[in-house]
């Protein structure tokens, strides 16, 4: 019997088992593949405070219910930058601060009023015009008539992170199994009983709470639980180019076209910002290049960094991950299973340290309201004929 099983071996998943040991509870942490081999370590390690633009895009509405997790943006800062203290290894995390640009009036105006959303929750944020951007980034094109500057933004190194936290919560005294499929979840009398299966072998597993982080997965293993979790499967791609000198300290996104940029410790300069790839038939199925997306993420990289069109691309590589109906993340317990704990969506890369301190906290049975803009339990009516006693 252990105190709270954590299934999924990315950031989330071992950053909370990490937590949670750290609080004395006894953990498993049962990951179907190796520890980071989903999302956690295929993302472009962006970490963007500001309101991304694929709200901003999508009418007022959306921007106005995305404004409502820069509460939890401000305490990411925080976590991101305490993190290499408390783990105590060196995670290659970079705050240099971030620059959202702008190349038309239409978009000076979407900055606008994103800035003005953002500061009225506290966020951090400024509009400059873009002789004041290219002041803090003169590598940006003549072409930038104005920009969002935040002082907190960066980015750290996806393959460094979760395997650290792997090892801290192994530290802190968490069991951790690779190679550990869910394949059944029951719950009696308030106690969950959970069939994994290793090598052909499966082992019943009791725990107290239970916490799915498995990302794209996450639908499948819930409905063993006989719960819905609307998730939905995006297929992204990314770039990246070889090594070279130091130039470009800053996250840079755009504000009107799918750009995300930043140099990585490596050298290696990374190119993304939610350009599609082709979806498989499931998660496990690599999805497939998209050569019209290569084409718009280098051609934006190239606008906003002209010097970027001198660098050799090395790879483009892609990646599965998750979004909510809404886009925004799911984060807590199941209103129709209580003790089941959900933690995945957007932005996961970025609030996943954060996440999972609060979801930590909440198993634990110290929630605050922090988590509740991302409630599982927005989406309850879904689970009306679901779950069980």
């Amino acid at each position: 019997m252990f105190d709270m099983l954590v299934v999924g071996g990315g950031l989330i998943g071992c950053a909370t088992a990490w937590h949670l040991a750290r609080a004395g509870a006894s953990v498993l942490l049962v990951e179907a593949g190796d520890i980071n081999a989903g999302a956690s370590g295929r993302n472009a390690g962006s970490l963007h405070f500001q309101i991304e633009r694929r709200f901003i895009e999508n009418g007022d509405a959306m921007a106005a219910q995305a404004a409502q997790i820069v509460a939890l943006n401000r305490m990411a800062v925080d976590d991101w930058r305490g993190l290499e203290a408390e783990v105590g290894e060196d995670l290659h995390v970079v705050m240099h601060g971030g620059l959202m640009v702008a190349e038309t009036a239409a978009e000076v105006a979407l900055l606008a009023a994103k800035v003005a959303r953002e500061q009225a929750y506290g966020l951090d944020t400024r509009l400059v015009d873009g002789d004041a951007a290219r002041r803090i980034a003169p590598y940006l094109s003549p072409g930038i008539l104005a920009a969002c500057h935040s002082p907190d933004e960066g980015h750290a190194d996806p393959r460094t992170i979760t395997p650290a936290l792997a090892r801290a919560a192994k530290a802190a005294g968490a069991v951790l199994r690779t190679g550990a499929r869910v394949v059944s979840i029951e719950r009696r009398h308030g106690i969950f009983e959970v069939g994994v299966d290793r090598a052909g072998v499966v082992t019943q597993v009791q725990c107290h709470r239970l916490l799915l982080a498995t990302g794209a997965f996450t639908p499948q293993v819930a409905r063993l639980a006989n719960v819905h979790v609307p998730l939905f499967p995006v297929a992204l791609q990314m770039n990246v180019t070889a090594r070279v000198a130091p130039f470009l300290p800053h996250l840079i996104q755009h504000v009107g076209r799918r750009l995300s940029m930043k140099q990585a410790h490596s050298g290696n300069v990374l190119i993304g910002g939610g350009w599609p790839s082709r979806l498989g038939a499931t998660p496990t199925v690599r999805p497939g290049l998209s050569h019209a997306s290569l084409r718009g993420n280098l051609r934006a990289a190239v606008d906003v960094v002209p010097s970027v069109a001198d660098l050799d691309l090395i790879r483009t590589w892609t990646a599965v991950t998750t979004i909510s109906a809404d886009q925004l993340p799911i984060a807590g317990e199941v209103p129709a299973m209580p003790g089941m704990f959900v933690a995945a969506g957007g932005s996961a890369f970025t609030l996943g340290p954060t996440f999972a301190r609060l979801v930590a906290e909440a198993m634990l049975g110290r929630a605050d309201q922090h988590l509740k803009i991302v409630s599982p339990g927005r989406f309850d009516h879904l689970n009306s004929f679901m779950g069980t006693a």
